[in-house]
């Protein structure tokens, strides 16, 4: 009975079991536990991050290199003259430089200049607004000059073919550093003996050596030109004496009013007229915005299509072509961007048109304003609140933009000449140089049996010298590369 009750209890108990009557269930179990090999799901989750590490790092260098070559961008002149369009070089080896002194104890920059027409006729100067340069009024020039006047156009210190960078001597304060002052101590104990320190720690208190020693020293630094009011009307008159240009027509245009109002009011004695074309007394045609901010300006100054875009909705919309890429070039040039930002800040925001107008050295002069009449509303309205102002000159609308292009110069040609020719005309007498008095006592040693022949080289020659120095400024013609003398353009 014993052996017959265990005998059912195994009976019992096996269908109780799962182990050996469940084989299937384990064989199901084995795809549930298949997954656990499987890593691709878990790259997959991984790869946008991958792909966005990735993409960031190569923005990044990008960027980088992108920043990193616009500082490689500045070769030697005459490599960036060869560079440059023809249109441009054309220009520039027509025209001459002039050394003036912008302000002194400071090296003197070159003024680049343009002129055609015959010096015995009618002198007429014209001063571009901030971001354009002569190369803007070329062809004014051109105009003035086949019918007959002198026309010159100066490109400002920081535009153009002018230097756009002064080399200034600063101080620089500085601590001594840790290497002088152990070469201090030695010095002072091989001097004064080694317990020399300790009888002043006795004295004063404290230890010589802990003394703070500073050092001054002075540097030659190069910075961008930054023009003032100021420093256009020395640049004017430097410029109009070196080229023996008084008395002149002074042709102002955009933000030269505002830098050239208190010169013409303390010169009005040099003018014979005064021509204002599409000048405001606050802001300039050009937002200086576009060259301030960091990505925009890159954009502008390098892709075509932006920088004429914004030409096109600011200051010209016939530029185009071989001309536009031409003013994109000047524009972009060596410390360029930097130096007419400078000059913006520095431009009299207080400045007021009346009372400038009504004052006695400007309210006499023979004036007239040109105007963009066909640029938009808003400007045109400007337009007859500066007419208002300045009542004393004659409005005058012409078809072009805010900056003379090609097709309108001979316009503005015209209403210049037109002005011109409605005054009497100048007289200008030939008053011949005197020579220096050293030059002139070796002429007459000369005259009176010297030696000719070594008397008249060396007079000729320092008649040569003292002449030169005797204007204080020289200007300089173009060698067979179109460069001047010095190439000291600093573009």
């Amino acid at each position: 009975m014993a052996i017959i009750t265990e005998h059912e209890d195994n009976q019992n108990n096996q269908p109780s079991s799962p182990s050996k009557s469940k084989p299937k269930p384990k064989s199901k179990s084995k795809p549930k536990s298949k997954p656990n090999p499987q890593p691709k799901p878990r790259t997959q989750t991984q790869n946008p991050f991958i792909f966005w590490f990735y993409f960031t790092v190569t923005i990044s260098l990008i960027t980088f290199i992108f920043i990193s070559l616009s500082s490689f961008t500045n070769p030697d002149p005459k490599t960036w003259f060869l560079k440059l369009p023809t249109i441009l070089r054309d220009h520039y080896s027509k025209g001459r430089t002039i050394k003036v002194q912008i302000n002194p104890n400071e090296p003197p920059i070159e003024v680049f200049s343009y002129s055609q027409g015959p010096r015995s006729s009618e002198n007429v100067l014209i001063v571009h607004g901030l971001g354009c340069s002569s190369f803007t009024f070329k062809r004014v020039i051109d105009d003035l000059g086949s019918n007959g006047f002198f026309g010159v156009a100066i490109d400002l210190p920081g535009s153009g073919f002018s230097d756009k960078t002064v080399e200034r001597e600063s101080e620089v304060v500085r601590e001594a550093g840790i290497l002088e002052k152990f070469s201090e101590m030695y010095e002072e104990i091989k001097e004064k003996g080694l317990f020399w320190g300790f009888d002043n720690l006795i004295e004063n208190g404290h230890l010589p050596y802990q003394e703070v020693r500073i050092r001054v020293s002075k540097q030659k630094i190069v910075e961008p030109l930054e023009l003032g009011s100021q420093e256009l009307g020395r640049v004017l008159g430097q410029v109009i004496d070196s080229m023996g240009l008084a008395p002149l027509h002074l042709v102002l245009h955009d933000s030269a009013l505002v830098m050239g109002a208190n010169w013409v009011a303390e010169n009005a004695g040099l003018l014979r007229s005064l021509t204002l074309i599409d000048t405001m007394p606050r802001g300039t045609a050009l937002p200086l915005w576009a060259l301030q901010v960091p990505l925009i300006r890159d954009v502008v100054l390098r892709v075509d299509s932006v920088f004429g875009r914004l030409m096109g909705s600011c200051c010209s919309k016939s530029f185009q072509g071989s001309s536009l890429e031409a003013h994109r070039v000047l524009l972009k040039g060596r410390d360029g961007r930097e130096t007419i930002v400078g000059v913006g800040r520095n431009l009299n925001q207080s400045f007021d048109l009346a009372q400038w107008a009504s004052m006695d050295g400007v309210k006499g002069l023979p004036m007239q304003v040109l105007w963009s009449g066909s640029w938009s509303e808003d400007w045109n309205e400007e337009g007859k609140r500066v007419a208002e102002v300045v009542s004393q000159a004659k409005f005058i609308k012409h078809s072009g933009g805010r900056w003379p292009q090609d097709d309108t110069s001979s316009e503005v040609a015209e209403n210049i000449i037109s002005l011109i020719s409605s005054l009497p005309k100048t007289e200008r007498k030939a008053a011949d140089e005197p020579l220096p008095e050293h030059i002139q006592k070796m002429l007459d040693e000369a005259k009176s049996g010297g030696n000719n022949d070594q008397h008249h080289g060396h007079g000729s020659h320092s008649h040569h010298d003292g002449h030169t120095h005797g204007h204080g400024h020289h200007a300089d013609y173009m060698d067979s590369y179109g460069l001047g003398q010095g190439h000291g353009w600093g573009m």
